[in-house]
């Protein structure tokens, strides 16, 4: 095999524990590559508030992610956004199957993590999305001014319970031990917020609905052995958020590597597995402790222990993988070096940085994301015009300052034109109803006609949904994220006009891959419509598909119209549409 094709480890699972090890091997330069099929950060990424990771006072989940991903990207790790389909480990090159091709490598780190856990009680599949929820960070909002039930007994019930009083009136935690499970400091702040009644020895027995959400629930007091029913105060809607632990995400392994009886991965010393050159870290693995930084400590140890077995192997096979050289963190230190020596001083101060860690400029972009824009506009195949439906809103004014920006960035691969659709009136029943301000991505044909894609943004596309708006822009001018040739023979299939309404929040984690599936089959069909709306901009569509969850999926496709919730991936979306 070519030495150029193939990498020294191939990690699958962008979570913390797999962005310290691809920061840890990438900086021993070894060609490392960070698979992940969803949001790079993991499971952290939804929480809002961290304030007990070493080193950093307070943060957030996705800053603290996104600082440890850009360091790891600084010292030469690559990154590749596919999910993982398959592994075959025998031999001294193993192989990683993914939905964007084959990946050969000499070691293998399997730091996929864990799932929400759902806890079966009745209506609990039935009212998902829909009064149901697994994000308080997602989700809370929907429930401002309401009463809320937290079901656990965690650090994570406990954490989101008190999170969580920023919008419900009141918190009620159902916990079924008879005291928190988690670190005691942690619980106290939940036992003393005076929003938060907590119930012990307590589980939920299930949830019935009424017009406009969740009504009563059944409780069980298992220490006084009777059932009863639970209401909100003001006899109205209530919303649930479940926090029970998690199910970890070993699918891909089993048969493969041991797994103990709950389908944790069973590691030894240095966290190998049952098989030679395949190493577990994170959540997945038996453990006492899963917290950020215990993930983060697996990725460091695992590291090591793969430079070492990837050394051997080069050394046994003869095979030297391309490895890290003028990285990015190499090139700040020699200009640094450089700036010192001319200077005859020591190298001068860095530029402001913002709370997230990044360089501060003027308007909506600072220079670390100006950068990554030059990467996508100078891949794209083919100019696009931004089509913009305004109207005097202070919003309006913000998405054209906000596109006319981002054209003077692109390098001539975009240009801006506002239309006059006045005509046409929100119409909130329509499939795909005119919200403004939008912005839709057009394409020019060789006539110089303008042609819409269907694709775009009812609000200003910032947040979590800038990235998703960004590689929306890649997908429709081309040549667009890979998929595998299955995937897109279903896309091409789609015949009959199908509208896609994606009801979003800015601050959901989880909305932005589903906005991306299902804009990359709008890309590949021209029967596909795809258009994400901020249902908080847009209140007449959150009531109408009573919105208790993001992302809200509205399918409307020969008559019939298909109401879904969740994050979903391109074949699952696919399954939707029902391609």
């Amino acid at each position: 095999m070519k030495q150029d094709d193939l990498y020294d480890v191939v990690i699958i699972g962008g979570g913390p524990a797999g962005l310290a090890a691809g920061l840890y091997l990438a900086r021993a330069r070894y060609r490392t590559l960070i698979l992940e099929q969803a949001d790079f950060g993991g499971q952290v990424t939804i929480t809002a508030e961290v304030v007990n990771y070493p080193g950093v006072a307070r943060t957030d989940g996705r800053q603290l992610t996104e600082t440890m991903r850009q360091q790891a990207q600084d010292f030469g790790a690559e990154f590749m956004s596919a999910e993982a389909t398959g592994v075959d480990v025998d031999g001294d090159i193993k192989t990683v199957h993914t939905t964007r091709g084959e990946l050969r490598t000499f070691g293998v780190l399997i730091a996929t993590g864990a799932s929400p856990r759902k806890l079966g009680f009745a209506g609990e599949e039935e009212y998902a999305g829909r009064g149901v929820a697994y994000c308080a960070t997602c989700d809370g909002e929907f429930f401002t001014g309401r009463e809320v039930l937290v079901v656990g007994g965690g650090f994570a019930a406990a954490e989101e319970s008190v999170f969580l009083t920023k919008y419900a009136s009141k918190v009620t935690l159902l916990v079924r031990e008879d005291d928190f499970t988690c670190d005691g400091a942690v619980a106290a702040e939940a036992k003393s917020n005076p929003n938060i009644e907590i119930r012990y020895n307590t589980e939920l027995l299930g949830v019935s609905a009424g017009q406009g959400g969740l009504v009563e629930a059944r409780i069980k007091d298992n220490k006084a052995g009777r059932e009863y029913t639970w209401e909100p105060a003001d006899k109205g809607t209530f919303g649930v958020f479940v926090f029970a632990g998690y199910v970890p995400q070993t699918g891909l392994v089993r048969g493969v590597v041991e797994l103990d009886k709950r389908g944790y991965v069973v590691t030894h010393g240095d966290l190998e597995t049952s098989v030679p050159g395949v190493y577990a870290a994170g959540d997945l693995r038996v453990k006492n402790l899963r917290q950020v930084i215990t993930a983060t400590a697996d990725g460091a140890v695992a590291a090591v222990e793969l430079e070492r077995y990837a050394s051997d192997m080069s050394k046994k096979t003869g095979l030297v993988p391309p490895r890290p050289t003028d990285t990015p963190y190499e090139q700040k230190e020699e200009a640094a070096a450089k700036s010192a020596a001319s200077a005859g001083t020591s190298p001068a101060p860095a530029a402001p940085r913002d709370q997230g860690g990044q360089t501060r400029t003027s308007g909506f972009f600072n220079d670390a994301i100006r950068k990554q824009l030059n990467v996508v506009f100078s891949k794209m195949a083919q100019p696009l015009t931004l089509e913009l439906t305004l109207d005097s809103t202070k919003l309006s004014t913000e998405l054209e300052g906000f596109v006319g920006e981002l054209v003077s960035l692109s390098d001539g691969k975009l240009s801006s034109q506002v239309v006059d659709r006045s005509d046409i009136e929100y119409d909130p029943s329509a499939g795909l109803p005119l919200a403004r301000p939008y912005v839709e991505l057009c394409r020019r044909g060789d006539d110089d006609r303008l042609d819409r894609t269907g694709m775009g943004f009812h609000g200003v596309p910032s947040g979590h949904e800038f990235n998703s708006f960004v590689l929306a822009l890649y997908n429709a001018a081309g040549p667009g994220q890979t998929l595998d040739r299955a995937t897109e023979e279903r896309i091409g299939s789609i015949a009959e006009p199908t509208d896609v309404m994606l009801l979003v929040s800015l601050t959901c984690t989880m909305c932005p891959t589903t906005v991306l599936s299902s804009q990359r089959i709008a890309a590949g069909n021209p029967n596909v419509r795809a258009q994400a709306y901020d249902v908080s901009r847009f209140p007449e569509l959150k009531d109408r598909y009573n919105v208790m969850s993001v992302p809200c999926i509205v399918i409307n496709r020969g008559g019939d119209q298909t109401v879904e919730f969740g994050k979903k991936s391109v074949p699952e979306m696919l399954d939707l549409i029902g391609a």
